[in-house]
């Protein structure tokens, strides 16, 4: 009997002793558990702190791209497709002068030729003045529309100057000089002419001239 009883406390301090192991060993298990979860929380706050930190980078990169690509467009419409490509105004440098009469009685023809090495325009009233020993007359626009003429180099085109002819049987008064500007243009250039108009009280109002690039 005392023989069993021995075996009995000795099993049951084995069985103890392998419960507190046990147990000793599900604490570890759960603390170790514990700390790890902190750690992970701590990365992926981490990971999700520098991704959103890169987003807003690039977000910001983007908005600087736009604003360049808007102020490029806005250059383009100011850099000037419209502005740069047409041909130049022709200048009076450029230009060769010559006269002849006209298709009817009382008008004469001035020719502009192109002497550039570049096509030009013109568009408008030339000024023209008559001049005589007695004085000078500046002619009159008249009604007519001036168009847009694109002059080549060595090409020509003209304007029609028109006067009263002198049919009163009087000696009249009679113009030698045309000076001619061009539309605008500051410099003038002098022609000899023989322009016969009768004298009366304001005989020289009916004198006028049409725009460049009409007339025949």
């Amino acid at each position: 009997m005392r023989v069993q009883k021995l075996s009995l406390l000795a099993v049951a301090a084995v069985a103890g002793l392998s419960l507190t192991a046990c147990q000793g060993g599900d604490k570890s298990s759960s603390a170790s558990g514990d700390s790890s979860s902190p750690s992970s929380q701590t990365s992926a706050s981490q990971a999700s702190g520098s991704q959103a930190s890169g987003s807003q980078g690039s977000g910001g990169s983007g908005a600087s791209s736009g604003k360049g690509t808007t102020t490029g467009r806005s250059g383009t419409v100011g850099g000037g497709t419209a502005v740069g490509g047409g041909a130049a105004v022709c200048t009076t440098s450029h230009l060769a002068f010559t006269t002849s009469g006209g298709m009817a009685e009382g008008t004469l023809v001035v020719n502009l030729k192109n002497t550039g090495s570049a096509a030009c325009t013109l568009k408008g009233f030339p000024g023209v003045d008559l001049k005589s020993k007695d004085g000078s007359v500046s002619a009159r626009r008249s009604k007519l529309a001036a168009p847009l003429v694109g002059i080549k180099p060595g090409e020509e085109t003209r304007f029609t100057l028109h006067y009263p002819p002198n049919n009163s049987g009087g000696s009249g008064e009679t113009f030698t000089s045309l000076v001619v500007t061009p539309p605008n243009e500051t410099h003038s250039r002098t022609l000899s002419v023989a322009v016969n108009v009768p004298v009366s009280d304001g005989p020289t109002s009916a004198v006028t001239v049409d725009p460049v690039g009409t007339g025949k």
